[in-house]
């Protein structure tokens, strides 16, 4: 099972972003081995459709899950169908967070906990 986690950057040292779709990395991580890879966000930049754009290619891993501080409606309305579970509110250490994944510390959110273009700014 691969989960996909925004971060400030690519090691499992640095920190959960609280963007999704303007964080600079995802860290895409297999929980059991901790066997990870990094992946810029391409569309950390774009005008608009960076929530959409960082959901499909969180889909595109095969991530079955999401973890990130904040996650807009356009992405939730990607990653949901998809089948990939989305946890929002999720904050600190990403080798902390994934511990805590792990032991069912988060709840899985029912919908969009941010407005569209709420990272923008």
């Amino acid at each position: 099972m691969k989960i996909a986690i925004t971060a400030t950057g690519t090691t499992l040292e640095n920190d959960v972003d609280a963007r999704f779709g303007r964080c600079p990395y995802f860290i895409i991580v297999e929980p059991d081995t901790m066997e990870y890879e990094y992946i810029d966000n391409a569309g950390i930049q774009a005008g608009g459709g960076a929530g959409i754009a960082a959901a499909q290619m969180v889909v595109g891993k095969g991530a079955e899950a999401v973890l990130t501080g904040s996650c807009g409606p356009n992405a939730y309305n990607v990653l949901s169908p998809a089948g990939i579970k989305v946890f929002t509110g999720v904050a600190g250490n990403i080798r902390d967070v994934i511990e805590d994944y792990k032991e069912g510390r988060f709840k899985e959110s029912a919908q969009a906990n941010v407005s569209s273009h709420h990272g923008k700014g």
